[in-house]
């Protein structure tokens, strides 16, 4: 096990850690310290936990607003893909209609 320490919001954190986990954590706590920076500057004056409260709840937004723009995105490539498919169906049913009407005047000729 590791041991680390994060800054956020003026106050230091020593937690452990999975070995090598260090520097992603630290990246993970720079995220948080620059949400909580955001929130004291807009909001003087809230207590820590408060300061925390709305850092967490900036980030969730955020997460949820690319979470749903990941689904809409994959909601789109599905029609794409299905438009894809769409028109390969009907390429190859033209073609069939083709191969039969070939037929029907080639017997048509015969006859």
């Amino acid at each position: 096990m590791a041991e680390t320490t994060l800054h956020i919001a003026g106050r230091q954190y020593d937690i452990r850690c999975r070995d090598g986990e260090e520097a992603h954590l630290a990246h993970l706590a720079s995220m948080i310290e620059t949400k909580a920076r955001q929130v004291q500057q807009s909001t003087p004056g809230l207590t820590e936990v408060r300061t925390l409260l709305f850092a967490a709840l900036f980030m969730a937004d955020e997460l949820n607003d690319l979470k749903r723009e990941r689904a809409q995105r994959q909601e789109q490539l599905a029609l794409e893909t299905d438009d894809d498919e769409a028109a390969r169906a009907i390429e190859s049913l033209a073609e069939r209609i083709e191969k039969l009407r070939d037929g029907l005047a080639a017997h048509a000729r015969d006859a």
